[in-house]
């Protein structure tokens, strides 16, 4: 069997990857209005840039911590252990989600000081109104739906590429532009800026998405039942070995993962 990695050695992964996160996106977003004046140039550059970090960022944190990165995916992994499947207890979540905060918050503050910015100015820019909150909802729903229906499908090892390529496609197609993660959220109130939301605007950010992730949720056990597989994180730590059901030596999750059922990072013998 192998040895997990410690609480403290997953936590760290989520800081860390959450702060890596949010200076791909406010850095993205500066460097994009810094060279074009035309919104919807800025918006494909930062769309593309956070999709690529994204994918990479969860390729290398999966195998410690599942790159939760996000405290909604941490919540839906805390459920799944609740109701008999694969997850988080509850402080292994809580730790994952003050991490994942304080990553957030770190990862706008070194954004803003790489581009001669002052660090700790909140922004201006306020995203309010019924629709942009109906577009959270959606962005999250959809993200927890994603990762909840490879994982119990057994295609966990295409979350990286999928979760990637879904919040590119949600930018656009959301209304709110698909925040959809309430560490991110927070951390970008610390960023006045293209990617930036005003605190005031914060609690209906952050309520619509805990609603999209409780519908998420829901949509996932009604389309792929109530499994014990899987774990809710969107990356898998290292396994041990067993043999799969075509013939493959893979690594089965621990009891208490962080990770889907079935290995995002399979290792082929």
């Amino acid at each position: 069997m192998t040895a997990q990695p410690s609480l403290s050695r997953r936590a760290a992964a989520e800081l860390i990857g959450t702060a890596g996160l949010l200076v791909v996106v406010i850095g993205s977003g500066l460097k994009a209005a810094e060279l074009s004046r035309d919104t919807g140039v800025a918006l494909i550059a930062n769309s593309f840039a956070s999709a690529i970090g994204l994918g990479l960022i969860i390729t290398i944190f999966g195998p410690l911590s599942g790159a939760h990165l996000n405290p909604v995916v941490t919540l839906t992994s805390w459920w799944s252990r609740r109701t008999g499947g694969e997850g988080l207890g509850g402080r292994e979540a809580l730790v994952y989600t003050v991490a994942q905060s304080a990553g957030a918050i770190g990862g706008a503050l070194i954004g803003e000081v790489m581009f001669g910015r002052t660090p700790g100015t909140f922004a201006t820019q306020v995203r309010d109104g019924g629709h942009l909150l109906i577009g959270e909802v959606v962005a999250t729903a959809g993200l927890v739906l994603l990762i909840q229906g490879l994982g119990r499908t057994g295609r966990g090892r295409f979350v990286p590429p999928a979760v990637a390529a879904y919040i590119a496609a949600a930018i656009w197609f959301t209304s709110s532009g698909s925040f959809a993660n309430p560490a991110g959220t927070i951390g970008r109130s610390f960023s006045d800026s293209f990617t930036g939301i005003a605190p005031e605007s914060l609690p209906g950010f952050l309520g619509a998405q805990l609603v999209g992730g409780i519908l998420g949720l829901a949509l996932a056990a009604l389309l792929f039942g109530t499994g014990t597989g899987a774990g809710g994180g969107t990356g898998s730590r290292p396994r041990s070995r067993s043999r799969s059901r075509f013939g493959r030596s893979v690594k089965p999750a621990p009891v208490d993962g962080a990770s889907p059922a079935k290995a995002a990072y399979e290792t082929v013998r």
